[in-house]
């Protein structure tokens, strides 16, 4: 493949760096190695959370500067040479065998011969700074009647799913829809550099490049995977908007109703069962029930929606965790976000799973115990399928009635009603199938995008492609229109997306396999321990296939999902209700205000306010510090 082609380095260096090794110098350039791999991954995390947050003070050059100065590292010729030339001494431990293999690793998945392609990433790193800039001051919002009122992209959806109003859903649709004219022209010199570079590179195009480096397999075998789980669940779509159009009419399959003939009363209905404000509690109980800990991390939490604001939720560590050869343990830094607006309907819902999803991030790379930070960095070689897998299994079990009927309680106090939880399984379950495809629309777009000629690339061109893309996968317009997604515009989140279709595959197998074993996931200690000791731990020192099979006994395949598809809801009903009784009689194994131990210090933060800190009075009294901060804020009577 293109690492042996391009990235093999000329023997003779490998044995003239040889000769320079003097005995016992191993463990001083892993050592050395490490700390200026921390120093450059910090200043970068540091001003990539700065910028996003849009915190005072905030600069795009020292982001493009700090980004550049990782990615020289990264790209060292001079670290792999030296690298090798360490694994070829010998009588070398199995720990520094381990360490030095993942430095050729990354150093593979980075190194740039080619000082074109090299010039070529300088030349990307400007631009996606100067669109992420562009794109958030972008004046975003819907017009009604003539007025304009601004809104981000998250708050546009939502209002998608839970207004009654067709005309204001028609708005917010138009308004998600400006988002691709604004930054089509941009990122139509991103793919074609990005592809120049690639090609230069060897590699068919950035999509097989990106690939190839996070998931260690081809484009060609990624699209074999995906192509099968199209094929299953084409029907099941085709099945499933019929059904729409028979129950609430044709005009329920516009992009701007179809959320909401599907979702909206049942998510309305919940809203009360899901206050926002309550959030961090519930995360902080689920978790601590499920026996995970984050092993002395610090976790910053930014989680409610601002101008200006990344219109993401994201989850980084400005330091991973790793142990240190004398055996010291380095615990992780956490930087994470969503964007809730506590006081619209279905807020605390969205957060609450957003919240359950990026601290599944933050839990998965605080356990990984491995001796470099580079074993517990998210970018290639770690797999986006595996680290989605994490957070992904965390988040779904929010939709069990299993968790429902033990955490999802009214302000005052009263569990969500067995009636709400039914209407909610009626109105998603049967139209689970579109979330799929949702997913699936993403990387079939990249693909085509990237394969499209370059004399094809104008603004026309690629506008029509993703309608065309929508309407093969998701059957017509899509509701978050694939321009607006904002992945496909930042390099480290460009052709990323197929990761979450193959993680929702391993969560599905991950969940059938937790509840064979185990006979339930919710307040099961057994399940946190399963994954930081199989899926957690290694890091990217392992694959993310072979985890998936050592855990769940099976190689990875979509059958578990699509089984879960295929459901009769009479059954699931009968299910989850004898799920939900137990629940509610059983109670959650930490009531509402207990002072759990995640073993982690949590500072809630909005932008450069910080609300609460757990170090002072523990993690129930900021809990109680950010409701009331909340409460305050969104809430005034």
């Amino acid at each position: 493949g293109p690492y042996c082609c391009h990235c093999c380095l000329p023997m003779r260096r490998v044995i003239a760096a040889a000769a320079r090794i003097m005995s016992g110098d191993v463990d001083a350039f892993i050592a050395r190695t490490n700390v200026a791999y921390e120093k450059v991954h910090k200043a970068f995390e540091d001003n990539f959370w700065a910028t996003k947050m849009n915190l005072a003070g905030c600069s795009d050059e020292q982001l493009s500067s700090t980004k550049k100065a990782l990615d020289d590292f990264l790209c060292d010729p001079q670290l792999l040479a030296d690298t090798r030339a360490m694994l070829a001494t010998p009588n070398l431990t199995p720990a520094q065998t381990k360490t030095l293999k993942i430095f050729e690793k990354i150093g593979l998945c980075n190194t740039m011969p080619d000082p074109a392609a090299k010039e070529l990433r300088s030349t990307l790193t400007d631009m996606e700074s100067a669109l992420e800039t562009k794109r958030n001051g972008m004046n975003l919002g819907y017009t009604l009647d003539g007025e304009f009122v601004k809104a981000s992209s998250v708050q546009l959806r939502n209002k998608m799913t839970t207004s009654k109003d067709v005309r204001l859903r028609e708005a917010c649709f138009h308004g998600l829809r400006s988002i691709g004219p604004f930054v089509v022209k941009d990122l139509i010199e991103l793919v074609k550099r990005r592809n120049k570079m690639a090609k230069l590179l060897g590699y068919e195009d950035f999509y097989d490049f990106k690939v190839q480096q996070a998931e260690g397999f081809s484009k060609r075998r990624l699209f074999e995977i995906l192509d099968g789980l199209e094929q299953n669940t084409r029907p099941i779509n085709e099945k499933a908007r019929a059904r729409v159009a028979q129950e609430h009419g044709p005009d329920a399959l516009q992009p701007f109703n179809i959320g909401f003939v599907t979702q909206g009363d049942a998510v309305a209905e919940q809203d009360p069962y899901f206050p926002f404000e309550n959030a961090v509690d519930t995360w902080a109980r689920t978790f601590a029930a499920l026996n995970i800990s984050y092993r002395s991390a610090l976790i910053q939490l930014d989680l409610c929606d601002r101008e200006k604001k990344y219109s993401n939720g994201f989850c980084h560590w400005p330091q991973p965790a790793w142990r240190k050869q004398d055996g010291t343990w380095v615990a992780s830094q956490t930087n994470l976000t969503s964007l809730a607006t506590p006081n619209a309907v279905g807020s605390g819902y969205t957060a609450l799973t957003t919240l359950m999803h990026e601290c599944g991030h933050a839990a998965h790379f605080a356990n990984i115990d491995q001796p470099s930070p580079i074993f517990s960095q998210e970018r290639a070689p770690t797999s986006v399928a595996y680290a989605e897998n994490q957070s992904m299994f965390l988040d779904s079990i929010v939709d069990d009635a299993a968790w429902l009927g033990r955490y999802a309680y009214s302000r005052d106090g009263q569990p969500i009603p067995w009636e709400v939880v039914k209407k909610g399984i009626e109105a998603k379950r049967p139209y689970s199938v579109f979330l799929l495809r949702s997913m699936l629309s993403v990387p079939y777009f990249e693909k085509a995008l990237y394969e499209a000629e370059e004399s094809q690339l104008s603004e026309s061109f690629v506008m029509e492609l993703a309608d065309r893309i929508e309407q093969q996968i998701q059957g017509g317009l899509a509701s978050r229109p694939l321009l607006s997604v904002p992945h496909i515009l930042a390099d480290e989140s460009a052709c990323y997306y197929h990761g979450y279709v193959l993680a929702e595959m391993s969560v599905w197998q991950t969940r059938a396999h937790f509840l064979r074993k185990y006979g339930s996931i919710v307040d099961n200690p057994h399940v946190g321990q399963d994954l930081a000791s199989v899926y957690w731990l290694p890091g990217n020192s392992e694959c993310f296939l072979d985890l998936v099979q050592r855990l769940t006994g099976s190689p990875l395949s979509g059958d578990a999902w699509v089984s879960m598809l295929q459901q009769d809801i009479a059954a699931v009903l009968k299910a989850e209700h004898e799920d939900y009784l137990a629940a509610v009689k059983a109670g959650p194994k930490f009531p509402p205000g207990t002072d759990v131990s995640l073993d982690a210090r949590i500072r809630l933060v909005h932008g450069d306010e910080v609300l609460a800190d757990s170090h002072a009075k523990g993690l129930a009294a900021a809990s109680a510090e950010f409701k009331a901060w909340v409460r305050a804020k969104y809430f005034k009577e």
